[in-house]
């Protein structure tokens, strides 16, 4: 059903985790694609020996150029981008099989949700610590109380893991190479589906993983990812967040309308301009 694609860089125990549960955790059998940054800890060996797909670089280039030349090996009609530092629960597939079942177009951007350790105030997840690295990590009380973790859909699909169409992902060009190593791609990635005519960013309140949380971000030089999305797109990514994709809004439909031209929209892309031009 999906090509899952996989960047990772020397995060080996990680990547074994995210991989078994997407075997054992899965209704349907889906093409799996790794690319390996550096992977001088063992990954590179590793991959070898598994019956996956993978690329390679010697040093690590990034999020954007990863999942790029992962998705050129992909052999199927969906891609998914998933993070190394992801472990997906039972269930996970068949929800957004069935919300694709749902749809009658192919340009669309669906994600399932996060369970992650930590609070950071993001309406898109679900808050429970179930471990915070593969030593500590409860697969055993997740998977007993996964059914208590169910979360309505939510608009604002922008974060791994997210599913489109490989025909829409390569017509828009994958990830920009220009936000590597990777702050704010994701967000400019759904900018470019948005231009393209995508109204639906939708979040599958039963689609589950559990997230370890910036597991590879926190250990990278990052790229002023905020201030190059105000350049490209002309406005801030908090506007495009809020009064485009309303993520975290609770999702009454399936397809997002375009935003009201109200007073406080016209302030807010103001203040963008005048942000732009100052910086």
């Amino acid at each position: 059903m999906f090509s899952i694609i996989i960047p990772s860089w020397n995060n080996l125990e990680l990547l074994q985790l995210c991989i078994r549960s997407i075997k054992q955790n899965s209704a349907y059998a889906h093409q799996i694609i790794v690319h390996v940054n550096d992977g001088s800890d063992g990954t590179l060996e590793w991959i070898r020996t598994q019956n996956i797909t993978y690329t390679a670089s010697p040093k690590n280039i990034g999020i954007c150029l990863a999942v790029n030349e992962a998705a050129i090996h992909s052999n199927q009609d969906y891609i998914l981008y998933l993070n190394d530092d992801m472990y997906c629960c039972p269930g996970w597939d068949t929800a957004l099989v069935n919300k694709l079942k749902q749809l009658d177009t192919d340009l669309f951007m669906l994600s399932g949700t996060m369970i992650e350790p930590r609070d950071t105030h993001n309406p898109c997840v679900i808050v429970r610590d179930y471990g915070s690295d593969v030593h500590t990590f409860d697969e055993t009380q997740l998977l007993q109380e996964l059914a208590n973790h169910r979360k309505d859909d939510w608009y604002g699909a922008t974060w791994p893991p997210t599913l489109v169409s490989k025909r829409w992902w390569f017509k828009v060009g994958g990830y920009s190479s220009e936000f590597s190593p990777g702050m704010s791609s994701d967000n400019d990635f759904s900018m470019k589906l948005w231009h393209a005519g995508c109204r639906i960013f939708l979040g599958v309140g039963e689609s589950l993983v559990y997230h370890f949380q910036c597991k590879s971000t926190g250990k990278v030089k990052k790229n002023n990812g905020s201030k190059q999305f105000l350049h490209k797109w002309g406005m801030r990514q908090s506007v495009f967040d809020h009064y485009y994709l309303r993520r975290g809004q609770p999702a009454h439909t399936i397809m997002l309308q375009e935003p009201e031209n109200t007073h406080e929209l016209r302030w807010q892309m103001l203040r963008s301009r005048l942000k732009r031009a100052l910086s």
